[in-house]
């Protein structure tokens, strides 16, 4: 999203919409996406962006920037998670299912991951955080590349907040990560095949990390046995 934040001429919906025309954003159903302030709050918010392209969104709200600012940067993965989600609700009777829980675990703390050593992903998946971001620290830097679409996530992490996960998938090095996640949507995943990433390992991510002792601060990384099966948090952990 950094380039797209680099554009503007500052966080106003006034340059976001303009960036947005130039991006020429649609939602699926051919709606001009356009950041519009809110209205009264909807259950149907989904729908409503779906059916007139209007996003609502907080003039100087980080947390809607950002979230602006995914639409730009990943076109067809937000187009996607909203026509999936609009399509969900009418089926749902009210109570979310275990789509819309993807869907929203994806948008609100979602990331892909480019990478180019598969056994990254293992030890991701396998909570190996010290050997992965910093035994393997130079390797990570030239074959791992991760692209964060999770706008809750980046708000979190603005502020350094111990412990910001994001839920990863991993696609192949040189995949566009806009096409491979809407791609990974159009399968219809379950949300425990999301990897839990926590950011803040990542080089450069955290002004702390370039020192081991950071890797054994159980507040950023948990070690697998504290790992719980079921919904996962979005953003922060505790």
């Amino acid at each position: 999203m950094r380039p797209w934040a680099a554009r503007l001429a500052g966080p106003t919906l006034e340059a976001l919409n303009a960036a947005a025309e130039a991006r020429d954003l649609r939602t699926e159903s051919g709606r001009p996406v356009r950041f519009v302030p809110p209205q009264a709050a909807s259950p149907y918010y989904e729908i409503q962006v779906f059916e007139t392209g209007r996003v609502p969104t907080r003039p100087g709200n980080r947390h809607d920037f950002f979230n602006a600012l995914a639409w730009l940067a990943f076109p067809k993965t937000k187009a996607r998670l909203n026509a999936l989600h609009a399509a969900e609700i009418p089926r749902e009777g009210g109570r979310r299912g275990r789509l819309r829980d993807l869907l929203t675990l994806f948008d609100e703390g979602g990331a892909v991951v480019a990478c180019a050593e598969a056994r990254f992903e293992a030890l991701v998946r396998e909570h190996r955080w010290k050997e992965l971001f910093w035994e393997r620290r130079a390797q990570v830097r030239a074959a791992m590349r991760v692209h964060v679409l999770g706008h809750a996530s980046l708000d979190a992490a603005a502020t350094l907040w111990p412990g910001i996960t994001c839920k990863a998938i991993f696609v192949p090095a040189h995949a566009d990560p806009d096409a491979a996640a809407s791609a990974w949507l159009d399968a219809q995943r379950r949300p425990e095949e999301l990897c839990a990433l926590p950011v803040f390992g990542v080089p450069g991510w955290h002004p702390g990390n370039d020192a081991e002792s950071f890797y054994d601060d159980e507040r950023h990384f948990r070690p697998l046995r504290h790992a719980v099966r079921g919904p996962l948090t979005i953003g922060k952990t505790s």
